[in-house]
């Protein structure tokens, strides 16, 4: 299994109530497996070890809060169900989905308070459904519709919400994080609290846009998050080719930046870390870097078939210790969820997403001259003729 190995002499950061693994699973990472830590790592010369206990900054999640959580997980299972199929139907070019790693966007939405800025890749669906956002504005930008903001010009199947603090996904590798610092730099100078969250995968983490973003973040104690999602794999490329060292947040030791390595398929430690990343950063402690650790249980994208480079064997213990059914088996074992509580919910949640697919379909496609649109400040001459020319073969003859 290639789950990041714990560098030998680190603090721990102890959380009381931790998710346990699935009965009868085995991790090959201590991290991952063991029910009641997550791990520090290489924090800044002189800074002791840490407890965040579950019910010391988060005591007003009850065990009827947790209940609530699998839902937006669910969610967005079901939302990429279908935007798989709308592929596959052709309806899209391309779709990335987020299997297995959905906790991490889940906990970090409960966490972060309105205003906040999130700088996400393409795995960060979870985000927009914890915050409840209408996705018949999300599948309309998906779709290039009439009613998508950016009528289209944007890169296939990526999007925005501004309303719900969620900047717009790049195709550049890790150039968000460098626009996450940048922006908490402008809160903190603006004297706000407000905090910027950004997301990069392990294998972006090699590109100079990461390693400037955390030279200026500490440096300028900018309020700032970043989100290491290492699922294992960079597309095709195994974590341990990637890079030398045992882990991915360990990188961060170089600029003096603190880091912790993190369960990321164990809901409620991401939502702990992330409590004491935003406590940091709002009280002007600076950059975090949170690497979560999880795994890729879909292809790359839909044109990458993962089946060609990683093992069988390996997939399927990675969904042994997948994020719902470590959800599933916590409630369970506090008598607070049943099969019935879950199919039930797994039907509220197809009708919520089938019924935003529905009001999407409601919604016309562009008219043809929008592709002459918002492109020059007046058209040129030889585009005015062919606009007129789209526009006579679109009419009925």
């Amino acid at each position: 299994m290639r789950f990041a190995q714990l560098a030998r002499n680190h603090a721990k950061l102890v959380v009381t109530r931790s998710l346990p693994v699935a009965q009868g699973t085995r991790s090959t990472t201590t991290a991952l497996h063991v029910a009641h830590e997550i791990r520090v790592i290489l924090v800044p010369p002189g800074a002791l070890s840490f407890e965040i206990h579950i019910f010391g900054p988060m005591q007003d999640f009850t065990v009827e809060v947790w209940r609530l959580a699998p839902a937006d997980s669910l969610r967005t299972r079901a939302f990429d169900a279908r935007m798989l199929i709308a592929q596959r139907q052709k309806k899209i070019s391309f779709y990335m989905q987020s299997l297995g790693e959905e906790a991490i966007g889940a906990a970090h939405a409960l966490a972060l308070a309105e205003g906040d800025m999130c700088f996400p890749t393409y795995r960060q669906q979870s985000l927009l459904m914890a915050r409840e956002v209408p996705l018949v504005g999300l599948i309309c930008q998906l779709m290039s519709n009439s009613h998508d903001p950016l009528k289209g010009r944007q890169l296939p199947v990526m999007y925005s919400m501004r309303s719900a603090g969620f900047f717009s996904i790049s195709g550049n590798l890790a150039t968000q994080v460098i626009q996450a610092v940048g922006w908490g730099m402008a809160s903190a100078i603006k004297g706000d609290t407000k905090i910027a969250s950004a997301w990069i995968g392990d294998g972006a983490t090699a590109e100079s846009d990461f390693h400037t973003a955390l030279t200026f973040a500490h440096v300028y104690r900018a309020p700032v998050i970043l989100n290491v999602v290492n699922n294992q794999w960079a597309i095709s490329v195994p974590r341990e080719i990637q890079m030398n060292s045992e882990t991915v947040c360990q990188k961060a030791l170089a600029y003096g930046a603190h880091a912790i390595q993190v369960d990321g398929n164990d809901l409620i430690a991401m939502r702990a870390a992330m409590d004491h990343a935003l406590k940091r950063a709002r009280n002007g402690h600076g950059a975090m870097v949170i690497e979560a650790v999880t795994y890729r249980l879909s292809d790359h994208t839909t044109a990458d078939d993962a089946r060609r480079y990683r093992p069988e064997a390996e997939v399927k213990e990675a969904w042994d210790r997948e994020p719902l059914r470590r959800l599933k088996a916590y409630l369970v074992s506090l008598n607070a969820w049943n099969e019935e509580d879950e199919v039930e919910l797994k039907e509220r949640c197809a009708k919520y997403v089938d019924a935003e697919v529905n009001a999407y379909l409601e919604t016309r496609s562009q008219p043809v001259e929008a592709m002459f649109d918002y492109t020059y400040a007046e058209l040129p001459d030889d585009l005015k003729t062919q606009r007129s020319e789209a526009l006579f073969w679109d009419k009925p003859h």
